[in-house]
């Protein structure tokens, strides 16, 4: 019971703190959006509803607009924030996932999306680039929720591209340090076990 109440006042707050764009930003206050902090409000939202508890629909519904509207026709990544940049890697895996979580497994928009990340994957290589693993954290998860060809693609590249980074001390080294990519390298390589709730569809 007391954990009911502690997560029913954490969707609450979620919920109360969305920006009027359908996003969130990083402090619990309604004054921006962008797709990273997005995806994380999503993400709790749909655990939440998995866990028994009511999330409205008006809720996740503002939430897709935003998520639809970051994403850049021209190639099918996603931007940062409305207003912000062009497509990239890390930020269009979080969009798709982002719709997936919401409900949305079969729209031009996740398949689009799905398409710009396998033609950036490709492109990325073993050096990766900003955010490397952020980026296929929620590209395992995109992937994954697809299912068919696109994870039977990705997932045994990926699986070879980490194994081939993991250092002899069997971490992972990460610009934010060992605990982090290791954790987050861990993270992705379990993927096929779906021993994280999240993997449910």
């Amino acid at each position: 019971a007391r954990v009911r109440e502690v997560l029913l006042k954490a969707v609450r707050l979620i919920v109360d703190t969305q920006y009027h764009e359908g996003g969130w930003r990083y402090h619990p206050q309604p004054f921006d959006a962008d797709i990273s902090v997005t995806i994380t409000q999503v993400m709790a939202l749909r655990s939440a509803r998995n866990a028994g508890l009511s999330v409205p629909k008006e809720t996740i519904d503002r939430a897709i607009t935003y998520v639809r509207q970051c994403q850049n026709p021209a190639d099918g990544g996603f931007r940062y924030m409305l207003t912000a940049g062009g497509s990239a890697y890390p930020r269009s895996a979080a969009g798709v996932a982002s719709l997936q979580y919401a409900g949305i497994y079969e729209d031009d928009a996740v398949t689009d999306g799905l398409q710009y990340l396998v033609r950036a994957s490709r492109g990325l290589g073993a050096q990766g680039g900003g955010h490397y693993f952020y980026g296929h954290y929620y590209a395992a998860q995109a992937m994954f929720l697809a299912g068919g060809g696109y994870c039977a693609e990705w997932f045994p590249r990926m699986r070879e591209e980490l194994i081939d980074r993991q250092q002899n001390s069997g971490a992972w080294s990460s610009n934010h340090g060992e605990t982090y990519g290791t954790g987050m390298s861990l993270l992705i390589l379990q993927l096929p076990n779906r021993l994280l709730p999240i993997y449910q569809r």
